[in-house]
Order: structure tokens, then C-alpha cells, then sequence
């Protein structure tokens, strides 16, 4: 059997600065991270991320961020649909120290994958549903791109 993917659509989302919520030896760097605008663009789609989106994170001691952003999108047709895109980021072991201190490295050093689900509110978007989807991103300090690819087949 042979997997393809297919990329589906792209979010470009602006992001405000984490707000570090705690951070200890045990548990990590628990930091929200608001997201303040952004846009779908997408084959024969286009929308807006709709406000209040947040990025809920941990960074664990051993440097492995787990990821849990939750957002909702408002297409152009007015039809809408809700994001939960739960997964990792993580770097090379040589700069485990400076993503503790919530250093945000150049993307290309990161892997950033999520698996993400969708509640969708219209017939029309039943193909979001019908199919299973990865998302890899790219990170910088105020932007985030999330690139959503169907697996096929």
C-alpha cells in the first residue's frame, strides 16, 4: 500500500508573545500563547481565524514541546468550522537549554507536527471529516504557518 499526502490548505496565524504561566524542573514551562489574527488559504478555500484562538503549550524539561491550539475558522462562503491541532515540536539536543528558557530557534532546526481534528458545521465540509489529516508547521516569534496535508491511499 502506498501514502501520499496531498496538501489541503495553509493557516498563516499571527501570535502575540507566550505568557508563562509556571515552570519548574518536574513538569516544564507551561506558557498560553494568544493567537491574534489569521488566514486560510487553501485550493478553492479561503477564510479568517476567528479571535480568541489560544496555543496552550508545555515545554517539557527534555525539551519537547507538546502542542494544543484550539481555533475556529470563518470561510469566505460564510460557512465555519473549529480547529483542535494537538502534537510536538521539538529541536536538536543542542539547544535544549535555550528552548527551556522559551527561545524560539530558526524553523528549519524544528520538527513540528500536529494531528488535528475538526468539528465542521455545514454538509459542504464533510471532507474534513471523511479523511484524516497531518499538519507540520514552521515557528517564529510572532508568526506560525500550519500546513494541512490528507493522507491518501
Amino acid at each position: 500500500m502506498t501514502i501520499n499526502l496531498k496538501e489541503k490548505f495553509q493557516i498563516h496565524v499571527n501570535v502575540d508573545i507566550p505568557i508563562v504561566v509556571g515552570q519548574d524542573e518536574v513538569s516544564g514551562r507551561r506558557q498560553l500563547i494568544r493567537v491574534i489574527s489569521g488566514e486560510l488559504i487553501g485550493e478553492n478555500l479561503h477564510g479568517t481565524v476567528l479571535p480568541g484562538a489560544i496555543d496552550s503549550q508545555i515545554i517539557r524539561p527534555n525539551g519537547i514541546c507538546e502542542i494544543s491550539a484550539r481555533f475556529g475558522v470563518l470561510l469566505s462562503d460564510n460557512t465555519s468550522f473549529y480547529v483542535e491541532n494537538n502534537g510536538i515540536r521539538t529541536a536538536p539536543e543542542e539547544y535544549l537549554e535555550k528552548i527551556k528558557q522559551g527561545f524560539i530557534l530558526p524553523s528549519e532546526l524544528y520538527y513540528f507536527c500536529t494531528i488535528p481534528t475538526f468539528e465542521i458545521y455545514s454538509p459542504k465540509l464533510n471532507w474534513l471529516i471523511l479523511r484524516k489529516f497531518i499538519c507540520l508547521g514552521k515557528k517564529t516569534i510572532t508568526q506560525v504557518e500550519l500546513s494541512y496535508y490528507e493522507i491518501e491511499m
